[in-house]
């Protein structure tokens, strides 16, 4: 049974969030996903690349490592190539304050925070992993300026997206793209909220449908 629209709000609303189901048609922004965009983080800060019409995941294809419980190096490199074959660019990100650890999804992977749902941690460290994910032929993307999302944008219309703006941020997560990498999607999705959570972000979500 697939998770419907109305799951998900019910589930976020148990987490303590105001959620809405929105249609597509009435938001601003909505674009295609673009082959050169890259498959990069839900972060809604400025960044130093311009390609951002590829599917959003929390800390980019970390979240595809996370959901199958993928530790390893090794695992990292063949995702970042699954990725790149399915048509899309593979990426990670810092930022410039701290560097690699500048992707607060990775950071708390990494620390132990999602440890209690079951999580095993990382093997690897910040630099390791985006060395790897340049190795297999991955992008690594730095972020700037400092969180300010005010919502939090699920879209679950397949092979569409939205924009980061740097001067009016959301958190953007393509809900549709967990199923296209065949990822456990209510935990792809409570792994994003809790992400949110834990970083103190805004409990307020938009679930976009066709």
């Amino acid at each position: 049974m697939p998770l419907t629209p109305e799951d998900i709000v019910g589930v976020l609303k148990g987490r303590g969030w105001e959620a809405e189901i929105v249609k597509a048609a009435d938001m601003e922004g909505m674009v295609d996903v673009c082959p050169k965009g890259i498959l990069k983080c839900v972060d809604g800060r400025g960044s130093d690349n311009e390609a951002m019409a590829g599917p959003k995941m929390a800390g980019g294809i970390y979240a595809i490592a996370h959901n199958r419980h993928t530790t390893s190096i090794e695992g990292l490199k063949a995702i970042t190539k699954e990725v790149a074959a399915k048509g899309h660019v593979p990426s990670v990100h810092g930022d410039h304050s701290s560097d690699m650890m500048g992707c607060g999804f990775f950071k708390l992977w990494l620390t132990g925070r999602f440890d209690d749902m079951g999580y095993p941690r990382p093997e690897f460290d910040a630099d390791q992993g985006a060395q790897a994910v340049k190795e297999a032929g991955g992008f690594i993307e730095m972020h700037h300026g400092s969180h300010e999302e005010k919502v939090v944008l699920i879209n679950l219309v397949e092979n569409k997206t939205l924009e980061p703006n740097e001067d009016d941020q959301r958190f953007i997560v393509d809900g549709w793209a967990a199923s296209s990498f065949d990822l456990d999607v209510p935990n792809f999705l409570v792994a994003a909220a809790a992400t949110v959570e834990m970083l103190g972000g805004p409990k307020k979500a938009k679930i976009i449908v066709a």
